[in-house]
């Protein structure tokens, strides 16, 4: 499999130079040059796989023969051995909750994904060391941290904006140590991943052999797609058509979801659910891609003013905005909206729900009005503990701690604060 820069203007590169580049030399994500649906028996009998077949059927085209067949499976059931539940939470809709890993994030799979398939390049070319450079607006810090804890010959550097992410974000970013370090950023998400970007292209870092970990990164993108597939294995027997509600920030996770449809999987229709941030709700008007700068939200991991990944939804498109909106909707909500959800859900279904999987199930909502015979899932996204003060606020409770969260509150924050580009440059030199 090669992969081809949606800029058009750098040569197609294989998947382990995907992986390792990041961005393209013309600061183009990398994207498929070739997408192959599955055949329709795999559907028809998905029932009968495990999750780890599941996910080996779905990568596999992706990966080539650069992994070998043993040696993506080990990878892939290393990466998913924990839970994907679907909660049935009212009639006709579920939660599929994905933070059930090991920073409670649904980025957990992709990290893991990731640092393995980074690992395995490196075990081959012992010589090669690698800088992995990451914006986070919240859980992505979390779960690239830990999915590259210790990881031979990758050295981690995180930035994150300052005072924009929970506590447990921020501690499961600054306290781990080792090869990860964390960088506090006086501005909002869309500075650091501006400056990350401009890293990239910075002749002048060339020797430190930068990659990224955010969803631009093919090989933290792609891996989203099982989370589709699971729902889909486990909602089959009712033979009614999908209605999938996704959070949206970078938009990684919902075009991971169309990467699922476009090869094959039965999902009728996708939501992209956003707070205030609305540069994609606004595009679903005007046909017109104006991003603008992120505002504050109490759903800070979907912060985003300019989408990186809505460039590869327009690409699985062909920019046919006919057939786009046939498949995707997009709405966006308050503060208010969302905290006024919480407060319902859990008193009508006594579940518990955080910003981001509010907004989820918002959009959900809305969208099955024009869809009434249709089964509704929205991604819950990050476990209600890393947005505790919100929620427990709202909702005149106190959550107990999970053990994943446990081991990151009484550790020592530590992190080193920048500015500026150059404050970075100079930190990486």
């Amino acid at each position: 499999m090669y992969y081809k820069s949606l800029n058009k203007l750098s040569p197609s590169v294989s998947f382990e130079k995907a992986v390792v580049f990041g961005l393209a030399p013309d600061k183009g994500l990398y994207f498929p040059e070739e997408i192959n649906p599955l055949p329709a028996s795999f559907f028809e009998n998905i029932e009968t796989f495990t999750f780890t077949e599941i996910a080996y059927e779905a990568i596999k085209q992706f990966i080539g023969n650069e992994i070998s067949e043993n040696e993506l499976k080990k990878i892939l059931s290393e990466t998913l051995n924990f839970d994907f539940p679907l909660i049935n939470v009212e009639e006709n809709v579920y939660s599929l909750e994905l933070f059930h890993g090991p920073t409670m994030a649904f980025k957990d799979v992709g990290a893991r994904f990731m640092a393995r398939c980074l690992a395995y390049f490196n075990k081959k070319n012992p010589s090669q060391k690698n800088t992995i450079l990451v914006a986070t607006s919240g859980d992505t810090g979390g779960a690239v941290a830990n999915g590259f804890l210790g990881v031979p010959n990758v050295e981690v550097i995180i930035l994150y904006p300052s005072g924009k992410v929970s506590d447990v974000q921020e501690r499961q970013l600054t306290t781990l140590g080792q090869n990860i370090t964390a960088l506090e950023v006086d501005g909002v998400f869309d500075d650091c991943q501006d400056m990350v970007k401009k890293a990239f292209l910075d002749s002048d870092l060339a020797h430190k052999n930068l990659t990224s970990a955010n969803s631009i990164n093919v090989a933290r993108w792609l891996p989203q797609m099982f989370y589709f597939f699971f729902a889909y294995k486990e909602l089959k027997k009712y033979n009614r058509p999908l209605i999938v509600s996704v959070p949206s920030g970078n938009f990684g996770n919902i075009c991971a979801g169309i990467m699922a449809k476009k090869l094959g999987l039965p999902i009728a229709h996708f939501v992209a659910s956003t707070n205030e941030n609305d540069t994609v709700p606004r595009f679903m008007t005007t046909e017109i891609y104006s991003p603008k700068a992120s505002v504050p939200t109490l759903s800070n991991a979907m912060d985003v003013g300019n989408p990186s990944n809505f460039i590869r939804i327009q690409e699985l498109y062909q920019f046919d905005m006919d057939a786009f909106r046939n498949d995707f909707s997009s709405y966006h909500f308050s503060d208010e909206e969302t905290i006024n959800l919480m407060k319902k859900i859990y008193d009508q279904f006594n579940y518990i729900t955080e910003p981001h999987g509010a907004i989820g199930y918002l959009g959900l909502k809305k969208e099955l009005v024009n869809y009434p015979n249709h089964i509704g899932v929205f991604l819950e996204t990050a476990h209600p503990i890393k947005f505790s003060a919100i929620v427990e606020s709202a909702l005149k409770l106190t959550l107990p701690i999970p053990k994943q969260i446990e081991g990151v509150l009484n550790k020592e924050k530590k992190s080193f604060k920048i500015k500026t580009y150059a404050d970075l440059k100079e930190f990486l030199n």
